[in-house]
């Protein structure tokens, strides 16, 4: 007969998801840490094979931004627009606790666009149209009162962007997640080298963490990746779940299978919100915290991808999310004891 080697594994596993599934009603999570999200705050224009949408607000800071708010308030906001973005919108994010501040409008200017068509399987897309505008020369002016928080979340923006944001902080934050795209590890290697190593937790994808290391295996890619400097990696599989790694732990989040996947933009974003804003709620970096930390942000971007845009996220509840949460632990659930009791 198999030896168990946890007996109190699933007794732990019970636990972790009561702990999250209890996390709205929970006091013990009461002293809230601030965070800061600096990332783009755009228009986007989409098509799928469930429809299409000329112009709809999006950006990695809306996206991250609005998820996190579930989760803890104040949300600050460091990015730039055109006058041409909806003043309507800036009052919903302050509404929300997100503190805009921090955004630059340029008078006369337009804001970010970005236009892509999804494919069949949803999973690839064809970039129809990018126009910098504004963001071609964002300067990320960093208001006195944002400058010391403690949780700081680095959008998809040029390295020396983000190097910029991080040397204008009064202080160290207590965590720094940091994202980024193979465009910059393939025309931007020598900054992004400076930037990884001054990261706590670095977010990307499959292809990236394969461009990045050079490494097919994703285990060995991890460690080569870390070795350039952040403690943790989390490496988004889309439809297949994210790991997260640090040192020699390793923790997988499965993706919720849904029955329609109507819109995928931002859903990375939204993910990287829940997470840090999960974490800041609590306070607790701990490898332990940041499993939970990865479920919430895996529930989250599975309500973004229901609707267009943010559609969804402006509409979510406290019960719905957690929900959402239960069902995770509901795809991954079973009784390992009888399992090894042959």
């Amino acid at each position: 007969m198999p030896i168990l080697r946890n007996p109190c594994y699933a007794a732990r596993v019970f636990l972790f998801i009561i702990a999250a599934a209890n996390f709205f009603n929970s006091q013990k999570y009461n002293c809230m840490s601030t965070l800061l999200t600096v990332g783009s705050v755009a228009f986007d224009a989409i098509e799928t094979p469930f429809g299409k949408i000329d112009k709809i607000v999006g950006g990695a800071a809306t996206y991250a931004s609005l998820s996190a708010s579930y989760f803890t308030k104040p949300i600050n906001i460091v990015s730039v627009v055109g006058d041409d973005f909806p003043a309507d919108m800036i009052a919903e994010f302050n509404k929300r606790g997100i503190n805009t501040e921090g955004l630059q409008i340029k008078q006369g200017e337009k804001s970010f666009f970005w236009s892509g068509k999804y494919h069949a399987d949803m999973n690839t897309r064809d970039t129809l149209d990018t126009q910098l505008n504004v963001l071609l020369n964002f300067d990320p002016i960093i208001p006195e009162g944002m400058a010391t928080c403690e949780f700081l979340l680095l959008g998809n923006l040029l390295p020396q962007v983000q190097m910029t944001v991080l040397e204008r902080m009064a202080k160290r934050p207590k965590l720094v997640v940091m994202d980024t795209m193979n465009f910059w590890i393939d025309t931007q290697y020598d900054a992004l080298m400076k930037m990884i190593p001054l990261t706590d937790v670095l977010s990307i994808n499959d292809e990236e963490a394969r461009l990045l290391s050079k490494e097919y295996s994703l285990r060995k890619a991890a460690k080569i990746i870390m070795a350039m400097g952040p403690k943790t990696l989390i490496i988004k599989k889309g439809e297949h779940g994210a790991l997260l790694f640090n040192g020699n732990n390793v923790f997988f989040a499965p993706a919720l299978p849904l029955e329609e996947v109507f819109d995928p933009t931002g859903a990375g974003d939204t993910f990287a919100g829940g997470f840090i804003g999960y974490l800041a709620k609590t306070g607790d970096i701990s490898f332990d915290n940041m499993k939970r930390a990865i479920i919430f942000g895996s529930a989250m971007a599975s309500f973004c991808v229901e609707k267009f845009g943010p559609e969804r996220l402006l509409s979510l509840t406290d019960k719905e999310i957690t929900a959402r949460v239960n069902d995770f632990y509901d795809l991954v659930e079973f009784d390992l004891i009888d399992a090894l009791n042959i």
